[in-house]
């Protein structure tokens, strides 16, 4: 009965939503700072951190041998990580892959993955040690440099960050998915960010152009060029918040009889070698590409892709801009440096500046922390010497004191005014150490640590000091991971922002003639070739010819609707002509209560007549009424009963016009406005009915119709000649009954 008082005691009744909040708070708080983001400091995330830490305990040194990459995951996740042990093991293979990481913090030997998206071994296969650049990021450690937190079982310790001395975040890199908040931040030559820091400590307040300036641009592990403006940059670096346009480096090789080919030897960071090769690969396929007759992967330890263009007559500039804008040949990378700053505590987006002095103030404090150490390290030191000095001078007393006194201890403190560390020392001294030799070793060790003790009191004591000993031991990394070297030669080229290249959609499409046919319920297909006969077209059931037209795949045809609206499709993307084609509706959003008007090829060059049922019209430009979207594009305006109903190109200088009324009238074209939308002007009035034809023609050509099998023409049109928005006179004798010029 008392436990269940108790419990009820303790139970507190909250709002579901408040108790959901606090949970819910606790639990991204915990991902943010504890998982996803990387401390400003080191640039490190904590199953990085303990990764590291956990090969040093392990004695993983470079000049060390390598162990058993699942002997580290398991140490990692017993001692330091309480996570999975695939998650942990992910971790360490991406600090050891060389096109993935600038400056590998993992030794690895075995397979580790390619370039390819192949994954690595198994970690029972697999061994490892720290690298050059971890031993730097490890360095001093022992020496009271960063502090300790309790393991998440309390048995252990782990570091809460790293010493650092080499500036991981930019060099490396970071990125991760937090609550409400991520990170992406490519990687950078180390060698530029520490003249970048140096630049800093002489100049604190060192404006953003100049440490962009010696800071242009990221330098990604797999090399290519970046394409990116300087004003771009510079925005990014600003703001801590942008994006950079990565492009593979690529060449022209000369072959026999004036041929070429090119050879991509630099692919952009984090794309897949192999799913690569398979987009452009389909592409040819799908002559997408019509320039593109090939492509081979030739890559053995380096990237090797060969492109093998059609015809040698094709501008390599043009070919690789096409597949720049197709395929990851060209890639881009974010930049969001949203990182832990505040000592960890407090994540916000920092710009280049703030992370290049964060970084600076954690090395001054970790200098001030190692000097100290050191310092207390040497005052001990001293005061066991200063105590052995004394044993020399005084030798003899010593020796007697130890020999008969029944408490030397107390006694040699007494007599020679010792510290209880100087008598122990004294006491545990080997019968060796009285030598003569021993005492002038001891002399010169006193007087060594004497000055080194002086000189980290005037560190301590002098910031200046503290700041050209961090420019000092910056200018050594500089010159061991520097561009001088192998490992910090800079990869990624600082190329211009590519010009606006036109690459004509025949450099995407091959280009050959088809025959576009649509029947009189919809149906759309392209015939390949230009069909003489078009009687040969067969047609469903119940369904029959309404247009044909020769055109090509490169070309684009244009709808027009009765609503008024134009609609777009490729040529290429029109189903082939071995069926009966699909319906238009299904490729353009055109609505159920309305129908085609018009079919006809794209020319941008060229203006059209469109008119509505109600006689009304305009000229607008061909090249304005062509749609981007499915929804196609609104030109001419109807409402109600009205619906558009009439379009052709302007090929001459007059337009004949003729109503349901059987009226005709001539007047120049001139007189039609020409607009982008509208309801357009009257072109000829009605008492009843509405338009039925119109033709475009040129006056000294004469006007003609088709009746029946025969043309007929009328060279003199003074008649019918009038004003726009007139009524008109009965046709020529012979017109056509239906009311239509053809």
């Amino acid at each position: 009965m008392s436990d269940s008082k108790n419990a009820a005691a303790e139970m507190r009744v909250t709002p579901l939503a408040e108790a959901l909040s606090e949970r819910y708070l606790a639990y991204a708080m915990s991902t943010i700072t504890s998982r996803s983001l990387p401390d400003v400091r080191d640039g490190l995330k904590p199953v990085h951190r303990r990764l590291l830490h956990a090969m040093r305990e392990l004695k993983l040194n470079p000049d060390s041998g390598f162990k058993k990459c699942a002997r580290i995951v398991g140490d990692v996740m017993g001692k330091y990580h309480p996570h999975g042990d695939q998650a942990i093991y992910d971790a360490m293979v991406r600090l050891a892959q060389e096109f993935a990481v600038r400056y590998p913090l993992v030794d690895g030997q075995g397979n580790f993955g390619n370039v390819d998206g192949d994954n690595a071994a198994a970690m029972r296969y697999t061994e490892a040690r720290l690298t050059e650049v971890a031993q730097a990021l490890l360095n001093g450690i022992d020496e009271n440099a960063v502090d300790f937190r309790p393991t998440y079982d309390g048995e252990g310790e782990e570091p809460v960050v790293l010493p650092a001395a080499f500036p991981n975040l930019l060099a490396n890199g970071a990125s991760g998915i937090a609550v409400g908040m991520a990170t992406n931040i490519p990687p950078h030559n180390a060698g530029e960010l520490c003249e970048a820091l140096q630049h800093l400590i002489k100049f604190p307040n060192a404006g953003m152009e100049k440490l962009v300036e010696l800071v242009p641009g990221p330098d990604f592990p797999t090399g290519g060029v970046l394409c990116e403006s300087r004003e771009a940059i510079l925005e990014a670096y600003s703001t801590g918040k942008g994006g950079f346009r990565v492009r593979a480096r690529w060449e022209v090789e000369k072959l026999k009889g004036g041929t070429w080919q090119i050879v991509v030897t630099e692919i952009p960071y984090q794309v897949q070698k192999s799913k690569l090769i398979e987009r452009i690969a389909e592409l040819i396929a799908n002559r997408k590409i019509a320039i593109l007759s090939d492509i081979r992967d030739e890559s053995a330890e380096d990237v090797r892709i060969v492109l093998e263009p059609k015809s040698r007559n094709v501008e390599p500039e043009m070919l690789m801009e096409s597949l720049f804008r197709q395929t990851d040949l060209e890639n881009r990378i974010s930049l969001n440096m949203n990182v832990l700053a505040d000592r960890g505590r407090v994540p916000r987006v920092m710009d280049l500046r703030e992370v290049l002095k964060a970084f600076l103030e954690h090395r001054q404090d970790v200098l001030v922390r190692r000097s100290e150490h050191r310092k207390a390290q040497i005052e001990r030191r001293l005061e066991i010497l200063d105590g052995y000095l004394i044993c020399y001078l005084n030798l003899d007393e010593v020796i007697r004191i130890i020999r008969f006194e029944d408490h030397p201890k107390q006694e040699l403190i007494k007599t020679f005014s010792l510290t209880e560390i100087q008598a122990d020392a004294i006491l545990n001294m080997r019968l060796r150490s009285l030598r003569r030799l021993e005492e002038m070793e001891i002399r010169k060790e006193h007087d060594s640590l004497t000055e080194e003790l002086n000189g980290l009191i005037a560190l301590l004591g002098d910031e200046e000091m503290q700041w050209k000993k961090i420019s000092s031991e910056i200018g050594e990394m500089k010159k061991k991971f520097g561009k001088n070297t192998e490992l910090g030669r800079r990869r990624t080229e600082i190329g211009e922002a590519p010009s606006a290249v036109v690459v004509p959609l025949e450099a995407m499409i091959e280009k050959e003639p088809i025959t576009v046919v649509c029947s009189e319920k919809g149906w759309v297909r392209a015939m390949k070739g230009h069909l003489a006969d078009f009687g040969e077209i067969k047609y469903k059931e119940g369904d029959g010819p309404r247009w044909a037209i020769h055109a090509q795949t490169t070309d684009k045809i244009l709808f027009l609707s009765t609503n008024g609206r134009f609609y777009t499709v490729g040529a290429d993307k029109l189903p082939g002509g071995r069926g009966h084609g699909e319906p238009l509706r299904l490729m353009v959003d055109l609505p159920n209560e309305h129908d085609l008007v018009s079919l006809f090829v794209h020319d941008p060059e060229r203006k059209i007549l469109v008119a509505s049922s109600d006689g009304r019209g305009f000229v607008t430009s061909e090249k304005d009424v062509v749609a981007q979207t499915r929804n196609g594009k609104q030109v001419l305006n109807v409402s109600g009963r009205v619906t558009a109903k009439l379009c052709y190109p302007v090929v001459g200088d007059m337009v004949a016009i003729i109503g349901q009324n059987r009226r005709m009238l001539v007047f120049p074209i001139s007189e039609i406005p020409e607009m982008g939308r509208g309801r357009g002007v009257i072109l000829q009035k009605y008492r009843d009915g509405g338009i039925s034809d119109l033709r475009i023609f040129k006056n000294e050509d004469g006007l003609t119709w088709k009746s029946g099998d025969r043309v007929r023409t009328v060279t003199d049109v003074t008649d019918w000649l009038g004003k726009r928005a007139q009524a008109g006179r009965m046709p020529p004798p012979g017109f056509p009954r239906n009311n239509r010029f053809a």
